[in-house]
């Protein structure tokens, strides 16, 4: 994700003397080779090195798709792109509509006041309303026929008109800030205070909205008891391996509306304050809410020297996870010395968690999961197998990072929420290497564990310990480090995981994570990696092409898939290939030996749903792969032919691909759910008009004022004066379940 006050994140990779992928192709075993030609096939195998596949698409059928085995098919035509100048607009295929559900600004909660337009709300004003910059998000529904312990199984009810579809609790993410816009004279106008820090905190975090349908509209309840604000300074409860440990204790300090004073104790890190950078999320399979704390580091800096050095334990922390005394340009640090690393250097370790939010209870406090490792999280998708064995797999968003995944010790109990209710607290946390030969290997990140060097973690200076509690709880807090001693596999950019569900005869463990991009891999003729000792600066790599990431210069990134071996999550063993390469068919980029920059996206007729940049992604009830992106958004550049930002259908089986929606102008596609029904859809649309500066904040963008002269209530006018980050909801107009 990016954004004015958040990374590019596009810097680099492992070197890997390992063959093409191409020339493993035929020393494969058949069996293996058959599940790479289950999804694209061999048109996405053969194009890893960077060659053309317009002849293997051109006989791709048109519309309606055929339905396959876990998959019914897609109905609708492709919209057009959205070419510069970009239409500073929401467009979806005909016969569906978008609306308005909810806006940067709009209350949620009782005592809200109304977006005004101009900038002026308070930080408590801004408390009681839906936060800035949305991105992941999930619709929890509400049943009020049914208790508590049955909520977790809502999701699986497809009935037409049960409460559940009529009725829901809307968790979404609120990223990041973009100061100028947010303030009505900017960062800096008229001097940065600590009334605007804590607005800007205060727009960070997660909305908990709740949504109603009433005479086939849906509008949020206004004064739900449901809406909630959780925060950057929204007391939490620290859980887990790692909780109580030293790097986890802080400076304590008294959190009111005009400063953070330090009481001179030091917290027992088993406690925090608030959460921020919420990009992607995840759920889990008994009704909870999961926030994944991205860039994190950017928003920390330092009044004084900040400690990066190589040799030191905070230094290499720092180093490793890119806290440095500049950030991404927040002030908070300037006003509230919590957020100072050069006077409380221990606070940026109480970030990089996942978060679990209980979304029916108001009064329940947020909980950072430690078991499930400390990196920049992005999104935490769950299954559960056969045996009721559950894990979440977890991408870490930027260059030169890994794909996790988290086992649960306990089993899932369908039928007792409250028994699983501390499941993420006890497993093992894994980190994944691929190798050339299309297989892979979960590798533990647990004391025992041997490293490249020939120790084992518990040996290593990076974790050494009293005992083993220790050492796991450092490992944890230091995950990255972790996985750089055991030599996984360097990626371009993991973002969201998706699992694919296991219906209508599909019952494989299969696993997608969308690679964003990576204009660092091969671009130097002696290429680096992640070093083993951990002291590698976040992101500084530049690495050699590997069989899992085969393109130098990856500016337009793809998608892997993984199946876990004898259909367990408890694996350690998997087969992989790559879905999709993402790319321009008309590109005039000088091709590259490994890159030709084409992609191998199936569509009809070929080059039409050209796209980079994929980030989002999610698999509905159905079976459907819903994949977004995340690009500069106004057509220039790299994509002055594949135009905005967008969100596409594919076919998991045949990777045929459709265009369901475009989007306004340098604005991100980010965050997708569905009611149980599957016949109402909630959208994302994050940054619009993304640059803008406080004296023209409509410069790039006035959308959704711009659209939609009023809001989906049909009644109140939007305020016009700035663009907001806004969820959209789309529904079919004969009623029906989208997709289809």
């Amino acid at each position: 994700m990016k954004g004015v006050s958040h990374p590019t994140n596009d810097v680099s990779l492992n070197p890997s003397s390992s063959h093409s992928i191409r020339d493993v192709i035929d020393h494969v075993d058949a069996s293996r080779r058959q599940f790479i030609q289950g999804g694209v096939g061999a048109a996405a195998l053969a194009s890893a090195g960077g060659l053309t596949l317009g002849g293997l698409v051109s006989t791709v059928q048109a519309s309606p798709s055929r339905s396959g085995a876990g998959f019914p098919g897609i109905g609708f035509e492709s919209v057009p792109v959205s070419r510069a100048p970009v239409a500073d607009l929401v467009k979806v295929p005909a016969g569906y509509t978008a609306n308005v559900f909810v806006s940067w600004g709009d209350p949620i909660m009782p005592g809200g006041a109304p977006f005004t337009g101009t900038a002026s709300e308070t930080a408590a004003d801004q408390l009681k309303q839906f936060g800035m910059h949305n991105d992941g998000m999930h619709f929890f529904p509400v049943d009020d026929d049914r208790d508590d312990d049955r909520r977790q199984d809502k999701h699986d009810d497809h009935g037409d008109d049960r409460s559940a579809s009529k009725r829901g609790i809307l968790c979404v993410n609120n990223e990041y800030t973009h100061e100028e816009v947010l303030f009505a004279d900017g960062q800096v106008g008229a001097g940065y205070t600590i009334a605007k820090t804590r607005k800007s905190q205060s727009a960070h975090g997660v909305s908990i909205v709740e949504a109603r349908r009433k005479d086939g509209k849906w509008s949020v309840a206004k004064n739900s008891s449901l809406g909630r604000r959780i925060t950057a300074n929204t007391f939490m409860r620290v859980s887990g391996p790692a909780a109580g440990h030293a790097l986890l204790q802080t400076r304590e300090f008294l959190i009111t509306d005009v400063a953070s004073t330090p009481t001179g104790n030091t917290s027992n890190g088993r406690v925090a304050n608030g959460t921020v950078n919420n990009c992607a999320n995840g759920i889990t399979p008994w009704g909870t809410y999961l926030t994944c704390e991205e860039n994190w580091n950017g928003n920390f800096g330092g009044t004084g020297a900040v400690d990066t050095s190589a040799t030191t334990e905070i230094g290499k922390l720092n180093r490793r996870y890119g806290v440095s005394a500049a950030g991404f340009g927040y002030r908070w640090h300037t006003t509230d010395p919590r957020w100072d690393v050069s006077t409380n250097p221990n606070e940026p370790h109480l970030f990089g968690w996942v978060v679990e939010i209980d979304p029916y209870d108001p009064k329940s406090i947020p909980v950072k999961r430690t078991a499930m490792g400390r990196f920049k999280h992005e999104s935490a998708q769950y299954v559960v197998d056969k045996d009721d064995h559950v894990a979440f797999y977890l991408g870490d968003d930027e260059r030169n990072e890994y794909i996790y995944k988290f086992v649960c010790k306990g089993k899932f109990r369908k039928d007792r929420r409250a028994a699983n209710r501390n499941l993420l607290d006890e497993g093992t946390l894994y980190v994944a290497r691929f190798d050339a030969d299309l297989t892979g290997v979960w590798l533990p990140l647990t004391p025992e564990s041997i490293g490249l060097d020939g120790q084992a973690l518990r040996e290593n200076a990076n974790f050494v310990g009293a005992d083993d509690s220790e050492v796991q709880a450092k490992i944890l807090i230091k995950a990255r480090m972790a996985a750089d001693a055991v030599g996984a596999t360097m990626m371009d950019r993991p973002e969201w995981t998706g699992a694919r569900p296991r219906i209508n005869g599909f019952k494989e463990v299969e696993v997608y994570c969308t690679l964003t991009n990576n204009n660092r891999r091969g671009s130097s003729a002696t290429p680096s990696s992640n070093l083993p000792d951990g002291s590698t600066a976040a992101a500084s790599a530049r690495p050699a092409v590997d069989a899992a990431n085969p393109r130098e210069d990856n500016v337009y990134g793809h998608i892997i898939r993984w199946r876990e071996a004898g259909k367990s999550v408890k694996a350690t063993a998997f087969t992989w290939d790559l879905f999709v390469q993402a790319g321009d068919t008309l590109t005039a980029k000088v091709a590259k030996p490994t890159n030709n920059y084409q992609g191998n996206i199936v569509d009809a007729p070929n080059g039409s749903v050209d796209y980079g940049a994929p980030d989002g992604l999610w698999f509905d009830d159905f079976g459907r792969l819903w994949v977004q992106t995340d690009q500069v958004g106004d057509g220039s550049g790299d994509f002055v032919n594949i135009g905005s930002n967008v969100m596409v259908c594919a076919d998991p089986n045949t990777g045929e691909t459709r265009r369901f929606l475009t989007s306004p102008n340098r604005c991100e596609v980010t965050g997708v759910t569905m009611t149980p029904n599957g016949r109402t859809m909630f959208v994302g649309i994050q940054h619009p008009g993304e640059d803008a500066t406080a004296a023209n904040p409509t410069q790039y963008s006035n959308w959704p004022q711009g659209q939609f002269a009023v809001e989906s209530d049909g009644v109140t006018a939007l305020p016009p004066g700035r663009p907001r980050s806004s969820v959209v909801v789309i529904t079919k107009d004969d009623g029906g379940i989208i997709g289809t």
